[in-house]
């Protein structure tokens, strides 16, 4: 794709209302703009990199069983009522009336309308289990929103729903989808933990944060680094953990770390499924309540939260998986010629092979051209410069290294096919 033909409007210097690295690198690259607090325009870029977090996303929760649908933003308040969190959600929920005068809200999550759904669908055992899932646009009337795509009003999210007959299903399906947790947020390259959590609004027996380790995170979380263990400050089993307490499941030390969550999955249980009297017949013919569980992933923060692991100095730093393009070419002049010509003809084989290229085809000066490549961050540069070609080199730079490799021009694909096989197959 060239570069001349999209929209990234880059920034030299860092907006001054952006407080964290990545809503400062989002705004600096060219990916989102403001449109009002907490709520923002994705630009190509910045919906590309969204896209491949749904598509990875999807992938792996339908390999888990689940099944895709969309529900609706607006949903009556009758149906909030009915759950009781109507009032109980609070000043976070935005509230609208119709025409009619009849109450709406728009949803922050999708409890009641998929257990509404599942009500009226869903009547014997033989239907069960079933697990639903949305990507959709969510709202949340923050009283603060900040941090870019960390805390908005408006955001992208994942969610999806298990029904059960009952509660061993339930556990059941919370592990398939704790799995897919583990896959999707792997697969994105990240580092993560799973981290023991409390059930919050969304109410239940017990859930799971999956949290983005970086230094930047708003929660603290205590990390036992000899086994698997962490927990949310608030949860953990521990008394003191900042000073070192045991952990609770191997007693070896413990640390609290800072971290983003991205995504959560709850054991809810019969919560709403009996105030909503979602009910199915057993094999006997006798009525039984739904056994639930609810997961979700924020899209726009799992982005965002890959640039506070990956960035330096100069800018982003994408995982391959993840990244708006795999290779960015620079034609050091934009002027038609052999160099020119050398990034066309590079560009069109290396997406015959199932790379994605951005070929920086303007014509502007070489520290510009690197300095947005810096700044977009696509994992792989390749430079081509007119002495360079006249010696039958062209240059392959790893963003993430630096390190730079001269390559003969016949060379350059099969190299980008060999380090990119993880994403390529």
């Amino acid at each position: 794709m060239r570069q001349s033909g999209l929209l990234i409007p880059t920034l030299r210097d860092d907006p001054g209302d952006a407080e964290i690295v990545s809503h400062r690198l989002m705004l600096r690259a060219g990916l989102i703009r403001k449109v009002a607090a907490g709520i923002y325009t994705y630009l190509p870029l910045g919906l590309r990199v969204i896209r491949k977090v749904e598509r990875i996303i999807r992938e792996e929760l339908n390999r888990a069983g689940a099944q895709e649908l969309l529900m609706p933003i607006a949903a009556p308040a009758e149906l909030w009522q009915e759950t009781g969190r109507w009032d109980f959600y609070g000043k976070e929920l935005f509230r609208l009336q119709d025409r009619h005068e009849r109450d709406f809200c728009l949803g922050p999550t999708h409890e009641e309308i998929i257990t509404d759904l599942v009500r009226r669908e869903i009547r014997s055992y033989r239907q069960l289990p079933a697990n639903f899932y949305q990507i959709q646009t969510k709202f949340r009337d923050e009283i603060r929103p900040r941090f870019g795509l960390m805390r908005g009003r408006e955001f992208i999210m994942k969610d999806a729903y298990s029904f059960d007959a009952d509660a061993a299903g339930a556990k059941e399906s919370y592990r398939k989808m704790y799995e897919a947790y583990q896959a999707i947020f792997t697969r994105c390259g990240l580092v993560f933990r799973p981290v023991e959590a409390d059930t919050g609004l969304i109410g239940g027996t017990s859930s799971h944060e999956f949290m983005v380790l970086a230094d930047t995170g708003e929660d603290g979380i205590a990390v036992c680094d000899a086994c698997d263990y962490a927990a949310n400050v608030e949860h953990a089993e521990v008394r003191n953990a900042a000073g070192g307490d045991a952990c609770p499941r191997c007693a070896k030390p413990m640390r609290i770390a800072r971290g983003i969550e991205i995504g959560h999955v709850f054991m809810l249980g019969t919560t709403y499924s009996e105030k909503m009297k979602a009910v199915y017949l057993d094999k006997q013919g006798q009525e039984q309540v739904i056994v639930m569980g609810c997961y979700g992933i924020g899209v726009g923060r799992t982005a965002a939260s890959s640039i506070e692991q990956n960035h330096d100095a100069k800018g982003i730093i994408w995982p391959a998986p993840i990244a708006p393009f795999h290779v960015h070419i620079l034609p050091l002049t934009g002027k038609p010629g052999a160099v020119l010509d050398t990034a066309c003809a590079l560009e069109a084989e290396l997406e015959k092979a199932g790379i994605e290229v951005l070929l920086d085809d303007r014509d502007e000066r070489p520290g510009v051209k690197f300095n947005d490549a810096d700044l977009i961050g696509c994992p792989y540069h390749v430079v081509i410069g007119e002495k360079g070609l006249k010696d039958g080199q062209l240059e392959l730079k790893e963003r993430r290294t630096g390190t730079v490799t001269k390559l003969a021009p016949a060379e350059i694909a099969s190299r980008l096919k060999e380090l990119l096989v993880p994403i390529l197959g």
